[in-house]
């Protein structure tokens, strides 16, 4: 890079979607050994958006820790090879290698940036609620495969080092001491969950078979058929008399969990697993809501609602409506229909209220959300009552102050009665749509155009 021209440096910033610079860097003549010496204040004069200026100060940080390492990597292998000659050889060079990738692994990592909701909890410091714990360890577990460069399989000081640099940026969530071992184990978790319904990767089979799974045995296609098939082998070995015992076993077990401040998320997901079978049984047999909810109280929380929706349709509902809303809240909101609706009236004059990026395009993204009936020319009151009591039957959305950053309420109603409190607008609208396929509730006719384009885009239809 020190030895680009100028034209080169403008061809780099296009392939990292920062063309809008080009014309600047021309005028100012940056070469690529200029490019280097940029420090904050000049490229605050060169750049006028932020966002645009913390792209190439991260851009310019990764580029310098590259060579750096790559220098002293370089030395290392020089020092050795003169000093120890014998290490540079055979087994010896391979275990060198993978040294020096750990220690360039652990002082190149960086927690990654967060969404706007997960700021905000962390910003004010509070001690996030399950949903919330679940979507940082998301996050996590997303960037460490990144760094891994795909891998599923951290080491334990990988996993430590994620860990400590969480806690050290946010000390609050370290509980009592205990946070580190908690936070350890929950990404543990989290990358045998993304493992387990993986069929094709190498990797991933080997250590099956390595930790005792019988190779060429039969696969199943999903991570809930591969829990009822290890039940269902436990239940065959007992009396027929006993199989609805062990069922009500795991049921008393989840009520009981259910009223736990601090609860086994890790068995409620294994239960939960083993119990789908009766608990689809149910609600096709329309069981009235109130008796599947008081036998799997956990379906009243998101992350559950959300986890029943991947086991029957293998697509993560959360993630998909996130997207939804990213690319097409600009584009509902500057329809002629929705130009004179009371929830765009109130978005505008809430919009000048704030000049924060992340503030306006979550306030954007809410409307969007709400306005979506109106485009498809739905009944609005089938979908979101905003400031109003919930009179619908069907699923819901209870929305209350939704651009009040302090105040802002998201609620699930089903059958008149509150299902689920939610953070924001994004999981208030997943949680609607997985409502409607997890309780096998048809959908009325005039909210049918709305919730069809939603799940044409959730399944990609």
């Amino acid at each position: 890079m020190e030895n680009w021209s100028v034209e080169q440096v403008c061809n780099w910033l296009k392939q990292r979607n920062l063309g809008e610079l080009v014309p600047k860097f021309r005028e100012e003549e940056v070469s690529g050994a200029a490019l280097l010496a940029l420090n904050d204040r000049m490229v605050q004069q060169l750049v006028k958006k932020i966002g645009h200026q913390a792209v190439l100060m991260d851009l310019i940080k990764k580029y310098q820790q590259q060579k750096s390492g790559l220098e002293s990597f370089t030395y290392c292998c020089k020092t050795a090879s003169q000093e120890f000659p014998e290490v540079i050889s055979g087994k010896n060079l391979k275990s060198f290698f993978a040294r020096y990738k750990m220690l360039q692994w652990t002082s190149s990592y960086a927690l990654p940036d967060f969404p706007y909701d997960v700021k905000c909890i962390l910003a004010e410091k509070k001690c996030p609620d399950h949903s919330m714990r679940i979507r940082i360890i998301e996050f996590l577990q997303a960037d460490m495969t990144k760094y891994l460069e795909g891998s599923l399989y951290p080491n334990s000081q990988q996993y430590n080092i994620v860990v400590n640099a969480l806690l050290q940026a946010y000390p609050f969530l370290d509980e009592d001491g205990n946070g580190f071992l908690l936070w350890k184990r929950a990404l543990k978790d989290r990358f045998k969950y993304v493992r387990r319904p993986i069929e094709d990767d190498e990797q991933v089979l080997r250590n099956k078979c390595k930790f005792g799974h019988r190779r060429g045995q039969s696969r199943k296609s999903s991570f809930a058929e591969n829990k009822l098939d290890d039940v269902q082998g436990q239940v065959e070995e007992e009396p027929a008399h006993l199989k609805g015992s062990a069922m009500d076993l795991h049921i008393t077990w989840l009520n009981q969990e259910y009223m736990k401040t601090q609860r086994n998320w890790e068995e409620v997901d294994n239960r939960m697993n083993v119990t789908i079978e009766i608990r689809r049984k149910m609600i096709s047999d329309k069981a009235p809501l109130k008796d599947i909810l008081r036998l799997f109280p956990f379906l009243r929380c998101p992350y559950q609602l959300f986890r029943e929706f991947q086991l029957l349709t293998h697509m993560d509902i959360y993630k998909k409506t996130v997207e939804i809303l990213e690319i097409y809240s600009e584009n509902i909101l500057s329809l002629y229909v929705v130009r004179n609706n009371p929830i765009n009236i109130m978005l505008q004059e809430n919009l000048k209220q704030h000049t924060e990026e992340d503030v306006l395009k979550y306030m954007k993204m809410t409307a969007a959300c709400l306005l979506l009936p109106e485009v498809f020319g739905d009944d609005s009151s089938l979908f979101a009552a905003v400031n109003e009591e919930v009179k619908a039957v069907t699923p819901v959305l209870e929305v209350k102050n939704p651009f009040n950053m302090n105040s802002c309420e998201f609620a699930l109603y089903i059958e008149k009665e509150e299902l689920a409190q939610l953070n924001d607008c994004t999981m208030a609208l997943a949680a609607l749509v997985a409502a409607f396929h997890v309780f096998d509730i048809p959908c009325p006719k005039r909210i049918h155009r709305t919730l069809n384009f939603l799940e044409s885009l959730v399944f990609e239809v």
